[in-house]
């Protein structure tokens, strides 16, 4: 019995994290193309508190959704794959807000899509390795537009976080849900 439960556990542990939601990325991707379309011609304050409230309503939404398909689907996110898949988002999302209150202290604010991007690639490229294939392209793509936005103005910046938050969330959704269900 000892030796059935170590198989399991390394079985558990190498297996994939297929509790990704679809139709939370679309949610998330929604929220992000809002975000782009309101933040556009506001001046740099409310372009920045626009994308704080946004992000956190799409942490809530993507949280949501995430732990909903993990149950359903019996895909616990406190062991294995789901805990793998934490582990890769939640480092790059602490950088992120950190490094937001440093270019807000220091008035870096044409810094912040390119950080965000770039951070939110990594993690997502990171969680994506005990993932479905898709996750992973959504994090290079992130990390491409946060490359190009880190050299550009901020309005800008907002076109290719709309592009990132926004539109790749919505493919990669939309291949997820079709593929591997909502």
């Amino acid at each position: 019995m000892a030796q059935l439960h170590y198989i399991r556990g390394v079985m558990e542990r190498a297996g994939t994290f297929t509790a990704v939601p679809g139709k939370g990325l679309i949610g998330v991707g929604a929220l992000g193309l809002l975000a782009a379309t309101i933040s556009f011609s506001l001046d740099t304050r409310m372009w920045l508190l626009c994308w704080l409230a946004v992000a956190v309503v799409a942490v809530l939404v993507g949280g949501i959704a995430l732990a909903r398909k993990a149950h359903a689907t019996n895909a616990p996110l406190d062991r294995g794959p789901g805990l793998k898949f934490l582990h890769g988002l939640l480092p790059a999302y602490a950088a992120g807000a950190l490094l937001s209150l440093a270019c807000w202290a220091s008035g870096a604010f044409v810094l912040l899509p390119g950080l965000w991007l770039l951070l939110y690639g990594a993690g997502t490229i990171t969680a994506g390795m005990a993932s479905v294939a898709v996750v992973p392209a959504l994090g290079i793509a992130c990390m491409l537009l946060g490359a190009v936005a880190l050299f550009v103005p901020l309005v800008w910046g907002t076109v290719l976080m709309g592009l990132g938050f926004g539109l790749a969330h919505i493919v990669a959704g939309a291949v997820i849900t079709k593929r591997y269900g909502g």
